[in-house]
């Protein structure tokens, strides 16, 4: 059986899937990336793939959310607002300073398990995606830091600056593409590791789904500034979906298992660090309640180890 963790992107509400991961950790009493041949992060995903990756444990993850996440979207709350407009609204050097501190100097070729990492080059408007080397032509990546890899994937437009690679290349956030990349991992697994589709099994983590509040533009034709800050929230829903769906074409829907509990519109902010004991009391409890049903399905047995082509 070859086992995949797909995480979606989502900035502070990343901690929701990392408390769930925590506890499902804590219940089985191993490390959770054991039990994974592949897992695929964007953004904050990302960050939580590349921390199991480097063997973190998953309550590590967790408390990063929450010992960082402050400092990380830290600010006078209306300066910022009005700085939104025209600028992002947080410098990266808080996340650079709180992933050094977890990841140290640790390289995308020494994860323990195979880790796909989405962002997107600004350049020429093409994906950008950071792959461990599992397969032979994957022949770069690996000699990225993973430091750098997660600035990358989680330089969310109007939240964090654009990450330049050393060689200049401008890049951002994965989720404008594959903010839940679980389309994107069965892909991976079917048409890269070539994995026989009857053996995949699949867990996807949501950051918590909002009801979409569109309003008039259901029955008129509304414009620009009704739009506005609205549309994102409709191409991530609508993302979402064609991912989800996409995995359960290839896949099976039975061999996909998507969690991500609806939560109250407008109630957890992508950088609304207020929320984060609500966040994490989520991920415990929908982990709690799923645990019965992984636990037959996910850990009964460790994945096999994972041998590099590169190192």
């Amino acid at each position: 059986m070859r086992r995949i963790l797909s995480i979606d992107g989502g900035g502070i509400r990343g901690l929701l899937p990392a408390s769930f991961l925590a506890t499902l950790e804590d219940a089985i009493g191993e490390p959770i990336v054991e039990y994974f041949d592949l897992i695929v992060g964007t953004s904050t995903g990302g960050i939580i793939a590349l921390g199991l990756g480097a063997g973190l444990p998953a309550a590590d993850i967790r408390d990063f959310y929450l010992v960082h996440g402050p400092s990380i979207f830290s600010g006078s709350r209306a300066p910022r607002s009005l700085r939104h407009l025209a600028f992002g609204k947080y410098s990266a050097a808080g996340l650079r300073d709180a992933l050094g501190d977890a990841l140290g100097g640790m390289r995308l070729g020494e994860s323990r398990t195979r880790l796909v990492v989405p962002s997107v080059n600004l350049e020429n408007g093409e994906v950008h995606i950071y792959k461990t080397a599992h397969h032979p032509r994957l022949e770069r990546d690996y000699k990225e830091k993973m430091v750098d890899v997660a600035l990358a994937s989680a330089a969310a437009p109007t939240y964090l600056p654009t990450y330049r690679t050393t060689g200049g290349i401008p890049l951002v956030d994965g989720g404008l593409f594959a903010n839940n990349p679980v389309g994107l991992a069965v892909v991976e697994a079917l048409g890269v590791l070539e994995w026989p589709r009857s053996e995949i099994r699949v867990l996807s983590l949501g950051c918590g789904a909002e009801p979409l509040g569109i309003g008039l533009a259901r029955r008129r034709s509304m414009g620009r500034v009704y739009w506005a800050p609205k549309i994102v929230s409709v191409f991530m829903s609508a993302q979402s979906s064609s991912s989800l769906g996409t995995a359960q074409l290839l896949a099976g829907h039975e061999n996909v298992i998507r969690i991500n509990p609806t939560v109250a519109s407008g109630r957890f902010g992508l950088d609304r660090t207020s929320e984060m004991t609500s966040l994490r009391g989520l991920g415990e409890t929908h982990a709690r309640t799923a645990l019965p049903t992984l636990r037959a399905t996910f850990f009964n047995e460790k994945a096999a180890p994972f041998v590099p082509e590169r190192s």
